[in-house]
């Protein structure tokens, strides 16, 4: 019996729950000296495996948040600048499914990505109006 199925008939296109996609290195994203003082948004070309925020600023703060709502209201938090004391760059690394963050006040911060293969329009709306993304 001959089999009338297309040679790419099984293969699955990759979505949030594909765990090969989280499994494998990302692929690299990097955006540096970013300076927000204003609300600022940076999306991503596909979905994350993780990203890092590293916050080069002496005596500013960086607001972080992953919408506009939830930047400008509670759903956000605060990557502090250097202290005196110690007078390295603060970072933080989140192993987060998004495809845009918000970011105000710090003028020198960078944003480091691994991206998977993932549609951006997998995430709709980057999880805007889900509880605690505001």
């Amino acid at each position: 019996m001959a089999n009338n199925t297309s040679p790419g008939a099984y293969l699955q296109k990759a979505g949030l729950g594909n765990e090969a996609s989280y499994v494998v290195s990302g692929r690299p994203f990097a955006t540096g000296s970013v300076s927000a003082g204003t609300a600022m948004k940076i999306e991503f070309p596909t979905v994350t495996k993780f990203v890092t925020i590293i916050n080069h600023h002496a005596t500013q703060d960086l607001k972080c948040g992953f919408s506009e709502n939830g930047l400008a209201g509670s759903n956000h938090f605060v990557l502090e600048a250097a202290t005196a004391a110690d007078t390295a760059p603060r970072q933080i690394t989140l192993e987060i499914k998004v495809t845009e963050m918000w970011f105000e006040t710090s003028t020198n911060f960078d944003v480091i990505a691994g991206l998977t293969g993932i549609s951006a329009a997998e995430i709709v709306n980057n999880w805007s109006g889900s509880v605690g993304v505001g």
